[in-house]
């Protein structure tokens, strides 16, 4: 049977995929180029009319405060703390209206539950000194000792260790709140707040050890991930996948109708603009390399969202805002571990390829796999987060990073090789242990509300709120507070 190049769909189809290859061709070749020059963006000294970064910056064995790094990591620290209620905002305008309050919130009480956390022990936990390259000692700084204004050469020579804590809290924060995105609509608050505890103590801060502690395990095989591939979206991501499995699916669920989408589009925005904090600010300078990880973020999130419109279409669904937002937050995602070590052109082929999986892949748990992961957070995240990790391996190239490597796409296969290793070791160990953290979570409080809780919705059933009015009688939706006239709106305020 032929096809008929005359029929509507099938004439948008190619168009679109035509325009998706030229696309991919465009970014491909950029990426050649930047392999064909071969020159580093940091300039080397011989050019006068450039700045040599690398000689301002003080020796190891002399750390020195920069009141310019120290600006711009206090603005990166708190550009990443806003990332968690652009979280908020996303993950609560794509639940039922009946669960949004109670899916903002997840994400706001980690900013309190895991300041005090890391306050007490998970900052030791993550970035005190090395226990045989896999966790930190919970004594080097209990209760913030020793935590002050003076540089840690560990960390950073020109800013504060204090203030590297601040840029790292954030990153624990956002972390288990990607995962409320998974079990949203039907786990109980309490038991939530039991598993982000469990989850940053066993999951998270021995990630970050072994990541970005300089005698972590991956730091000494040479993985690069530059803001947290592994550590924030892998770990949410499969930790999601497993949370999915054990809470099993939703009751009645149907059509699953978003409840605000303009909040959707507000979160991305949120995200979008504190991402720039999140990849940029690990820098942890205001030098060239964070300036590139701002450019190689910008970049690779564009061609992610234009991507995952175009597979939409190509698929026969009309473009959705929803799409755009999801497919610009798969391209953050993606970019993360790779972007201060990627060229533009990598960016770029780095957001198709990611935006292009994980649509595929979502489209298919929606349709075909009998697991209810409520916002497709381990598609986006914990595939996306792995994607990232292998193409980082593929585009990584010293011209962008001195302090990186050559990936596969530049003739040497060994990072590539050791990312697939570390990849296979560390996805077993986050299931794993996060289903402990989900056990232990189930035998201290239940994990799952019951089917009436359920049924009336999280915000009324696990927090007495809601942007609904219910029947107090039959315990049942009637319609949303914006549609009722100003009186029953003030009789319903004095409820």
């Amino acid at each position: 049977m032929g096809i008929d190049f005359t029929d509507k769909i099938v004439k948008k189809r190619i168009i679109t995929g035509s325009v998706l290859s030229l696309l991919l061709a465009l970014s491909i070749a950029m990426t050649c180029f930047d392999a064909k020059k071969g020159g580093a963006y940091i300039m080397a000294d011989d050019d006068p009319s450039i700045i040599n970064y690398n000689a301002a910056l003080p020796t190891e064995e002399e750390p020195q405060l920069l009141p310019g790094d120290i600006a711009w990591m206090l603005a990166a620290t708190a550009l990443v703390l806003l990332m968690t209620p652009g979280l908020a905002f996303f993950y609560g305008g794509m639940v039922r209206a009946k669960n949004v309050i109670s899916t903002l919130l997840m994400s706001f009480v980690a900013m309190g539950v895991i300041t005090m956390l890391w306050t007490v022990v998970g900052f030791s936990l993550a970035f005190g000194d090395s226990l045989s390259g896999y966790m930190g000692n919970p004594a080097t700084f209990p209760f913030y000792n020793n935590v002050g204004a003076a540089a840690d050469t560990n960390f950073s020579n020109t800013i504060p260790l204090a203030l590297y804590s601040l840029f790292q809290l954030k990153f624990a924060i956002i972390t288990p709140a990607l995962i409320s995105g998974a079990i949203a609509e039907r786990v109980r608050f309490t038991s939530y707040i039991i598993f982000i505890v469990l989850f940053s103590l066993f999951v998270y801060c021995p990630l970050a050890h072994m990541t970005w502690h300089p005698d972590g395990l991956l730091a000494k095989a040479g993985i690069l991930d530059f803001a947290g591939g592994t550590v924030v979206h892998m770990s949410s991501g499969y930790a999601a996948l497993v949370g999915s499995i054990i809470l099993g699916p939703r009751k009645n669920v149907g059509k699953m109708q978003p409840a605000n989408i303009p909040f959707v589009m507000l979160g991305t925005a949120l995200l979008w603009f504190g991402w720039f904090g999140f990849n940029a600010g690990s820098a942890l300078a205001a030098d060239p390399i964070a300036v590139q990880a701002f450019l190689t973020t910008n970049t690779a999130t564009a061609a992610a969202m234009l991507t995952w419109v175009f597979v939409d279409h190509l698929r026969g669904s009309k473009s959705t805002a929803m799409g755009a937002c999801v497919g610009a937050v798969v391209g953050l995602v993606v970019i993360t571990p790779g972007a201060g070590f990627v060229t533009v052109g990598g960016a770029a082929c780095m957001g198709m390829i990611g935006a292009f999986i994980s649509n595929l892949v979502a489209h298919y748990f929606n349709t075909k796999a009998n697991i209810d992961d409520t916002l497709d957070v381990w598609p986006c995240h914990g595939l996306g987060g792995t994607v990232g990790m292998v193409l980082t391996s593929c585009f990584a190239t010293v011209s962008a990073n001195a302090d990186g490597a050559d990936g596969l796409f530049y003739g040497d296969a060994t990072l590539f090789w050791h990312h697939l290793v570390a990849l296979v070791c560390l996805i077993p160990y986050i299931m794993g242990m996060s289903f402990l953290c989900y056990q232990i979570t189930n035998l201290i409080y239940p994990l799952r509300v019951g089917e009436k809780s359920e049924k009336l919705g999280l915000d009324m059933s696990q927090h007495k709120e809601s942007i609904m009015v219910h029947d107090e009688e039959e315990d049942d939706v009637v319609k949303p507070a914006d549609d009722l006239d100003a009186s029953s709106r003030i009789e319903l305020g004095s409820m």
